[in-house]
């Protein structure tokens, strides 16, 4: 059974950065794609990114430009180097796996923090 732990967030002053990290372990994750999320108080859960096993990215439009989704499968890790941030970027940030072609999530995340100062 996959499990994910999501690492790297903190605070920031706007227009820093910050990597988070996704780990994965009890199975890889290089046949899966691979999304984040996040979800800020009281606002429902958004869509950040993906990350097909291809290689293939997809953003939401709100972060395109700004972030950037990898992966590196040997280390079974994704993930998310956020640049320029913004204080509307504060949120918790998880990461997902998902069943490429049914789109089933079948693992989640805890979560990481990421607060945007002004």
């Amino acid at each position: 059974q996959v499990q994910l732990v999501e690492s790297g967030g903190g605070l920031v002053q706007a227009g820093g950065s910050l990597r988070l990290s996704c780990a994965a372990s009890g199975g890889t994750i290089d046949r899966y794609r691979m999304d984040w999320f996040r979800q800020a108080p009281g606002k429902e859960r958004e869509f950040v990114a993906h990350i097909k096993w291809s290689g293939s990215t997809s953003y939401a439009g709100s972060v395109k430009g700004r972030f950037t989704i990898s992966r590196d499968n040997a280390a079974n890790t994704v993930y998310l180097q956020m640049s320029t941030l913004k204080p509307e970027d504060t949120a918790v940030y998880s990461c997902a796996a998902a069943n490429e072609f049914s789109g089933q999530y079948f693992a989640w995340g805890q979560g990481t923090q990421v607060t945007v100062s002004s």
